[in-house]
């Protein structure tokens, strides 16, 4: 089971930016894709962004054009950015992963979750 930890959460103003990070424990990182989820009170767990080991991406229609989402193989980590953020993209954040199919449908590993707050 690979071990995931998330940082780079909270509070910002409507329109501004924050960039996650998830760090991997997984010794074959550069061999799995990777992805954020993310979570809202009373609403169920969404994919935000997925990308492969090649570096295709995947985003969910409400994220794009707004938020971008990376890795670094060497660091064993996946990032983030998140521009021009929404009272709606207030939610807990989450990283994943796996095989692609999984991790785009059916993630089985979670990080701990950074808490990511888009308020006035």
């Amino acid at each position: 089971q690979v071990q995931l930890v998330e940082s780079g959460g909270g509070l910002v103003q409507p329109g501004g930016s924050l960039r996650l990070s998830c760090s991997a424990s997984e010794s074959s990182f550069s061999v799995v894709a990777m992805a954020w989820y993310r979570q809202a009170p009373g609403k169920q767990r969404e994919l935000v962004a997925a990308i492969s080991r090649g570096g295709t991406t995947n985003y969910a229609d409400s994220v794009k054009g707004r938020f971008t989402i990376s890795r670094a193989n060497v660091k064993n980590t996946v990032y983030l950015q998140m521009n021009s953020l929404k009272p709606e993209d207030t939610a807990v954040y989450y990283c994943t992963a796996g095989p692609w199919v999984v991790v785009t449908t059916g993630p089985r590993d979670w990080g701990q979750g950074t808490q990511v707050t888009v308020s006035s």
